[in-house]
């Protein structure tokens, strides 16, 4: 089975970095990272689970970003398990995509907390 904890770790910590930001934080920017991210790793997820059109996560609210990311980052890591257990021994593509879907979360924290 595709281990996918290090994108949920990731995705965790930021969005209990979110849901612990000031107001101000998130007005000034993080909420629309976090907003960004969140869509993004959703889109993915639909491809995956072949929606040939990927519909919008729509804009909750500031205070709803650390949840509508937590809820597309395990939308998408279900998705990857499921397109690894289909692929057998072959998981190189899905773990490329465990490890990118990674790297944009980490980046996004990076720019909505500095």
């Amino acid at each position: 089975m595709l281990d996918t904890s290090r994108l949920d770790a990731a995705v965790d910590r930021f969005a209990d970095r979110l849901r612990a930001a000031p107001q101000s934080r998130l007005v000034r920017g993080a909420a629309a990272e976090g907003l960004a991210l969140a869509r993004e790793l959703a889109v993915r997820a639909q491809r995956l689970e072949g929606e040939p059109r990927p519909r919008q996560m729509p804009d909750a609210g500031v205070f709803a970003v650390g949840d509508q990311l937590t809820v597309a980052g395990r939308d998408l890591a279900e998705a990857l398990r499921a397109v690894g257990r289909t692929a057998g021994d072959g998981t190189t593509a899905p773990s490329r995509e465990v490890d990118e879907a990674v790297r944009l979360v980490e980046e996004a924290e990076l720019r909505a907390m500095r």
